[in-house]
């Protein structure tokens, strides 16, 4: 008797993984390396040339379609809000950052396929930005493997269930435009924007903004793009001045 037969094959293992992962989101796969591929990273491949599966791009361009498709008709069919209204929302619900917390919930990020420097990468932005693209990619998958009914109820359920909170916090009014509304409402200004600090060569900029009523420096905010410090100022702002968003 073999006995070494008793014990799993890689490719049991992995299939029952993502089986187990499947079941845990109440989908079932025909093709299981569909959603084992839609968690490979490019990087991954760059280490691992004979590996069997190409990376997830080109299921993450299929799932961001199906997702905004399935977005957009839901809050069209249920809201008859303003279309800037709908796309304000619409963004909300589909940003990377959204995405990102939504892989958590979906448990992505432990059967992701990295590189040895992508696994130890600390930044929350590079790695939101992989989860995000990870969520796409299984939509992707899903769609591909399942059709659109399977893949619409997979974003109500795990997407769009997030609508209700984010009217709620009026997290769709992005912090620019919030602290900007605040501002013309009670001081009859538009804030002002000025660069304290920029440093760094062209593909690792870093930025510190300051946000100005007036001549009255109210936050400071800082990230990689001038936009992201902006951003950054604004959210600082709102807490500032108590101005709830």
């Amino acid at each position: 008797m073999n006995l070494s037969r008793l014990l799993p094959t890689a490719k049991e293992k992995y299939m029952r993984d993502f089986k187990k992962l499947a079941d845990s989101w109440g989908v079932s796969f025909n093709n299981y390396d569909l959603l084992r591929q839609a968690h490979v990273h490019r990087s991954y491949l760059n280490e691992h040339k004979d590996f069997e599966l190409d990376h997830n791009e080109r299921l993450e361009f299929l799932g961001d379609a199906v997702l905004e498709l399935s977005v957009t008709e839901y809050l069209y069919m249920k809201y008859p809000n303003p279309e800037g209204e709908l796309t304000n929302w619409r963004a909300s619900l589909v940003n990377g950052q959204m995405l990102a917390t939504i892989a958590s919930d979906l448990d992505i990020e432990k059967n992701l396929y990295l590189s040895k420097g992508e696994s130890q990468d600390n930044s929350s932005k590079a790695r939101n930005y992989i989860l995000a693209n990870a969520v796409e990619a299984c939509i992707g998958a899903i769609y591909l493997d399942q059709g659109w009914p399977t893949a619409d109820i997979f974003i109500k359920k795990f997407i769009l269930i997030k609508l209700e909170d984010i009217l709620a916090a009026k997290s769709y009014i992005d912090p620019k435009s919030n602290f900007q509304e605040k501002a013309q409402e009670l001081y009859g200004v538009t804030p002002s924007y000025k660069v304290i600090e920029e440093s760094g060569p062209d593909h690792d900029k870093f930025f510190k903004i300051g946000l100005y009523i007036g001549r009255r420096k109210i936050a400071e905010g800082t990230g990689t793009s001038k936009q992201e410090a902006q951003i950054s100022a604004a959210r600082q702002g709102l807490l500032a001045m108590n101005w709830k968003s």
